[in-house]
């Protein structure tokens, strides 16, 4: 099950990272991240959202590493990254539910919510 769980983790990586990436292109999406303070991102704001879709390919990658979906990259320490990027999903998912915008708490609470307790699955299994 890790295996599938950490594929399922990539998988809405990407899926957020693609979000991260409309929002730096300027598109009206900005009320579902970010506190959702904007419809659309201002330019400082768009600039974060290009590197959380880089952080967040990264994170899809450390999991996959980590439970050997894909093997190389050796010299990352997955064990590590696996329990910080959970910790930091966790975190994220509270940031999210307090959020004073209802999409970005009905839309990506879930959504943070989901993958959280799957990384923490795979961390714990």
């Amino acid at each position: 099950m890790v295996y599938i769980f950490s594929i399922v983790v990539a998988m809405i990586c990407v899926c957020i990272a693609a979000f991260q990436i409309m929002l730096s292109l300027g598109y009206p999406l900005g009320e579902y991240a970010m506190g959702g303070y904007y419809k659309v991102l201002p330019k400082k704001f768009r600039i974060v959202s290009a590197g959380n879709a880089i952080i967040l390919l990264f994170m899809g990658l450390v999991f996959l590493l980590h439970t050997n979906v894909i093997t190389g990259l050796d010299f990352l320490p997955t064990n590590i990254l696996v329990w910080m990027i959970t910790i930091f999903l966790g975190i994220n998912t509270l940031a999210n539910l307090v959020s004073r915008s209802k999409k970005e708490r009905y839309v990506m609470t879930p959504v943070s919510g989901v993958v959280f307790i799957l990384c923490l699955i795979i961390v714990l299994a």
